[in-house]
């Protein structure tokens, strides 16, 4: 298992409009990217069980060639800036990814 922080340089989240947040990971280079794409490290249950929402709240999972990039955008659990919300950019929100640990040369993903 390898850590997310250790595989990626960028690890970010931001608001997709009101309702919706996107999650980007940039990683450190294309054969690490290649390599979590084809054993599919990433993708919707696990983003489910880091943010403790139902699959179906994942909206999108995508892996971008050109960027090296993981991208996902999950439905926000209160609008961006109605009463409630603690982060109206959306921006603090990739915490839990920065404890995961994933695939590397061994099996499944693990959550904290």
């Amino acid at each position: 298992m390898k850590k997310l922080v250790e595989l990626a340089t960028v690890i970010r989240t931001k608001n997709a409009g009101p309702y919706e947040l996107t999650i980007d990971i940039i990683f450190k280079e294309r054969e690490i990217y290649e390599r979590i794409k084809q054993e599919k490290s990433l993708d919707a249950p696990l983003i489910a069980r880091l943010y403790l929402i139902p699959v179906e709240d994942v909206l999108t999972v995508t892996y971008f060639d050109p960027a090296a990039a993981f991208k996902a955008t999950i439905k926000r659990r209160v609008p961006s800036g109605s009463m409630g919300d603690t982060d109206i950019y959306g921006a603090q929100q990739h915490a839990p990814l920065l404890e995961i640990s994933l695939p590397w040369g061994d099996t499944g993903a693990t959550a904290p």
